[in-house]
């Protein structure tokens, strides 16, 4: 079975579309997702810089849209046995699972991304950072004593805390013992109770839509577990906007499906590093230019 895998919101850089634009099909993929979203993809994954596209208003789309194409380049019409996506890489997931429309998945990310930026921006400034190895109780002080909230907890050593921006940059100045902080290229303190009124957003523009149950199985932010109803997949994508990203858990319930093989779409890499220190023995290819697209098919053929 082969997990695709859809990243979330940092995995953006200048420039990322530029190549993929030589491939007719992605290219007019990209056109149509931008007018669904009301976003020019194409001009910000290919001129706008990395403060530009640090707005989380513009790199929601923006990591949607690229995700969605570069999916459906790699499998056609297929459906992934199984999908998952971190953070705002859900949406893109619930596309390729079947359970929301492309045009869809693009009303939504594009509600969900000027929402957060509204209420990141609405009280004292916030921000986000990785922490790096160290002892998971030590980390977890170190959090608690800052008021900051583990609102990633990615696996493999690696835990993202948000809250105010003083207390980050205390974080980073002094991290805990055998740990390494860097502060990350994000505009507001997400999976966090800041993020309460773009939940309300985000569920009033979702009551419009009507979601189909996943085609193959697609795993939640929430706890990993498998979502066999559409309703249930919406719902739980619309909550996590405000709670942490379990992706640890998501990575335990791959390796307990017996997932053979991961594939990241682009802008491909974050996840991938991941797994290969969380779910050791398992092939995992990355999509970051069209050149990977062959060892990703030869992946997807074989496994």
């Amino acid at each position: 079975m082969i997990a695709v895998l859809c990243p979330g919101q940092g995995a953006q850089t200048p420039g990322m579309l530029s190549p993929w634009l030589e491939i007719p099909a992605v290219a007019e993929r990209l056109a149509t997702l931008s007018e669904a979203a009301g976003v020019d993809i194409v001009h910000h994954g290919t001129e706008s810089d990395a403060d530009t596209i640090r707005d989380t208003a513009i790199a929601q789309p923006l990591l949607v849209a690229t995700a969605i194409a570069t999916g459906r380049e790699l499998l056609g019409d297929a459906i992934p046995a199984l999908a998952a996506g971190h953070s705002v890489g859900e949406l893109g997931a619930a596309a390729l699972a079947g359970v929301l429309t492309d045009a869809e998945a693009m009303r939504l990310v594009a509600v969900r991304g000027a929402a957060m930026a509204r209420a990141a921006a609405a009280g004292e400034p916030t921000s986000m950072a990785a922490v790096l190895g160290g002892v998971a109780d030590e980390v977890a002080e170190a959090l608690a004593s800052r008021g900051l909230t583990p609102a990633n907890v990615n696996g493999a050593g690696q835990v993202v805390a948000a809250g105010s921006t003083g207390a980050i940059e205390s974080l980073v100045a002094e991290p805990p013992a055998r740990a390494r902080v860097v502060q990350l290229q994000v505009a507001g303190a997400f999976h966090t109770a800041t993020m309460l009124p773009a939940v309300a957003d985000l569920e009033a523009a979702a009551a419009s839509s009507t979601p189909a149950d996943p085609a193959g199985t697609l795993l939640s932010n929430a706890d990993g577990a498998p979502v066999a109803d559409g309703a249930d997949a919406l719902a739980r994508i619309v909550r996590q906007v405000a709670n942490p990203v379990r992706w640890d858990l998501c990575m335990d319930a791959m390796l307990g499906a017996g997932v053979t093989g991961i594939i990241e779409v682009a802008p491909g890499g974050v996840l991938t590093g991941l797994a290969k220190r969380a779910m050791k023995g398992v092939p995992a290819v990355a999509l970051k230019t069209p050149d990977d697209l062959a060892a990703a098919r030869d992946l997807l053929e074989t496994r």
